[in-house]
């Protein structure tokens, strides 16, 4: 019984009552969310009748992620995280709200749909970039893995479960029904994040009157000084880049598999992603991070290469959930060493370019994907990316030592690169 407590994901995070808070909130909010992602593109095509224009939707909202990602980071670091947590899903919710109204002005156009998706993308980098960085002062850290993967699997959840509910009730209720839900989900994490303590920035050494290009631009050496940061970057962006078939997904649903197939596609990486989860005890306890990290793009990477050679629709599901899977372990893992190897002070700011990264990976790795695939064909694009994603994490192991040797800080204490001064005080921890 004991073991399987072990695998079983580990709920101790839970016991934190202001992260209990968020996370459940979460789970509203995530699945609200999911509702204006699948609305937002259908209904540009209602408007345009042009793909092209749904493609440019994706588009128009990476730059000001980007962006307002590293400027909410180094916010972050300045100001009180509690204040900057609650502006930003506040935000969100006004910009769902907007939509809504959109959906029944005469304002309905391509273009307003744009502008708002681009504010609202901008809202959403700045605020994950800080609730990642209030995480660490919620949980001690040996719970900050648990923690992540609880996070993960909410958003992963949420993925699969938000486009079935939307494609139910989108002929019932219309999209601007739809818009308004969202809204109305996003004020329980506003609730939750009203409940936090305050949270001001300990550390950093910057002041909030320093320029904001200032405190990203120090935010990015401390990461070129500090291989253990620079490899875990690395370490996902070459799994995001190399690794990620999703934009040849619809030409394999097409003439691999059949057309109808490919929401199961999509579908089986994020299942992957959530059973890992719930399996998370297994995995979440390791304290070789730098392991787990190499380890997690190997699977992932292999995974991938089993995927391409896939023929039928049950070998590829096969594949894609291991997949998914080792994506939800990378994640952890990424998102821990981060927390958890950087004085508090910078945390905001290491946050912001790990959405940079996040995001930007994806995008070239359907560019590159795209045009190899045109080139060379589907299998040996996919299988070909998922053996150069191994290739690089063996290659990131056999070059960077501290990479290789880096472990989580033992129980109570608090690992800082750079700072051994850093540990914040945290909020009063209540049980129940």
């Amino acid at each position: 019984m004991r073991r399987g407590k072990r695998v079983l994901v580990d709920v101790g995070p839970l016991r934190v009552q202001e992260f209990r808070r968020l996370w459940a909130a979460g789970i509203v909010t995530a699945l609200g969310a999911q509702l204006t992602a699948v609305v937002v593109p259908l209904q540009i095509y209602e408007f345009s009748g042009s793909s092209a224009c749904v493609g440019l939707a994706g588009l128009v909202g990476l730059a000001p992620m980007a962006a307002a990602a590293l400027w909410g980071g180094a916010l972050a670091d300045v100001r009180d995280r509690r204040r900057v947590l609650l502006t930003t899903t506040t935000g969100i919710g006004v910009t769902s709200l907007l939509l809504w109204a959109q959906a029944w002005t005469h304002l309905r156009s391509v273009g307003v749909l744009l502008v708002l998706v681009g504010a609202q993308q901008a809202l959403f980098g700045a605020n994950s970039t800080v609730s990642r960085a209030v995480t660490p002062r919620l949980v001690r850290p040996g719970l900050l893995p648990a923690a992540n993967a609880l996070q993960s699997v909410v958003l992963l959840s949420a993925g699969i479960a938000g486009p079935l509910l939307a494609g139910g009730l989108l002929p019932v209720v219309g999209s601007g029904t739809l818009y308004l839900a969202d809204a109305v989900a996003v004020c329980a994490t506003v609730w939750a994040v009203w409940r936090l303590p305050t949270l001001p920035a300990v550390g950093g050494g910057r002041r909030p009157q320093d320029p904001v290009i200032r405190q990203i631009t120090d935010g990015v050496r401390f990461v070129t000084r500090h291989q253990i940061l620079l490899t875990v970057y690395l370490s996902d962006f070459a799994a995001l880049s190399l690794g990620l078939p999703t934009a040849l997904f619809p030409q394999l649903a097409a003439r691999t598999f059949h057309p109808s197939d490919i929401g199961v596609l999509y579908a089986a990486v994020s299942a992957g992603g959530v059973l890992a989860g719930l399996f998370s005890g297994a995995f979440t306890r390791v304290r070789r991070h730098g392991v787990a990290v190499a380890v997690s793009v190997g699977v992932w990477g292999l995974a991938v290469a089993g995927f391409g050679s896939a023929r039928s629709l049950a070998a590829a599901v096969a594949w894609l959930l291991p997949a998914g899977g080792a994506l939800l372990a990378l994640g952890v893992f990424r998102k821990t060493v981060l927390q958890t190897a950087v004085p508090d002070g910078m945390r905001g700011r290491l946050q912001g370019i790990d959405t940079v990264v996040a995001v930007g990976g994806p995008r070239l790795g359907d560019l590159l994907h795209g045009t190899v695939g045109a080139a060379l064909g589907v299998t040996w694009t996919v299988t070909g990316g998922g053996v150069l994603t191994v290739v690089a994490a063996i290659a990131l192991l056999l070059f960077f030592p501290g990479f290789r040797r880096h472990r989580a800080p033992a129980e109570g204490e608090q690992e800082a690169l750079g700072s051994r001064s850093s540990a914040c005080p945290r909020p009063r921890q209540r049980s129940g």
